[in-house]
Formats: C-alpha cells, sequence, structure tokens
C-alpha cells in the first residue's frame, strides 16, 4: 500500500510540474503584467497572443514555445515561436479474468507525459520582437 501511495504522489508532482497556467506566469511577472492596458491584459488571462504583442506578452499567456524557427523571406527575417497541446493524456482500463474456479477483477488508470499529440495548435510570428501573424490550427 505504501508503495502505491509513493506512486500516485509521485505521478501528482509530475502532473502539477507541467501545469503552469497564465495566472502563475501573471504572478512570476506581476509588476510588468500591471504596466499592460487592460485589454492586453484580458487576452493574456485567457491564453490569447494578437497581432502587436511583444514576446514577453506571449510568454506570459502561452508559455514557452515548443520550437522556434527563423522564417527568412525577401522581406527580411522573422522568429516562429511553434505551440503544441502538451497536455498529458489520460487512459483507463478495466479487466476480467478466470481460471482454475476462481475470477478475478482489476482496474487501472494511466498518465502519459510522453507521447503527445504533436500537432501544432499556434504558431505566432514576430519582426523585431513584436508579433506580426498568428496562425491558429483549424480543428477538422
Amino acid at each position: 500500500m505504501r508503495v502505491i501511495n509513493t506512486c500516485l504522489v509521485f505521478a501528482g508532482l509530475i502532473l502539477l510540474a507541467g501545469c503552469a497556467t497564465p495566472d502563475s506566469r501573471i504572478a512570476d511577472n506581476r509588476s510588468v503584467f500591471d504596466k499592460f492596458p487592460a485589454e492586453i491584459q484580458q487576452k493574456i488571462r485567457t491564453g490569447q497572443v494578437d497581432v502587436g504583442f511583444t514576446q514577453e506578452m506571449v510568454v506570459m499567456s502561452l508559455g514557452a514555445p515548443a520550437n522556434k524557427f527563423t522564417r527568412k523571406t525577401e522581406q527580411g527575417d522573422t522568429e516562429v515561436w511553434s505551440y503544441r497541446d502538451d497536455r498529458p493524456k489520460f487512459s483507463f482500463g478495466v479487466g476480467v479474468g478466470s481460471g482454475g474456479g476462481g475470477s478475478s477483477v482489476g482496474g487501472g488508470v494511466g498518465v502519459s507525459t510522453g507521447g503527445y499529440d504533436p500537432d501544432e495548435k499556434i504558431r505566432v510570428e514576430f519582426r523585431n520582437g513584436v508579433v506580426t501573424a498568428v496562425d491558429l490550427l483549424k480543428k477538422r
């Protein structure tokens, strides 16, 4: 029983460590956040980004990007940040078995911190540190 409790506590800590939210990022940068206009503060609180945001605003809203790219065009270079849906995946299972005149029922819960859905959910393009374009994934 002690091993099971230890495993459950460890799994819970892993989940909480990866669950940074706009609120926690705002709390870590409260003095900077308080200087933003009310409209921008509301977008950051709800995890949105918009053209004109600075890199600091995007990080408060979405966190650190999964990837950073440099896009080279005739108009010059831009930096592109890519974000993915990195929430842990959960699975549940129940099994029934019998043999030797007896039967048993079991269950389990699995939590994956790897194997995330690789699809991007958003790309944010910057020129000179300011958002110039936002690409949002359209759900099929």
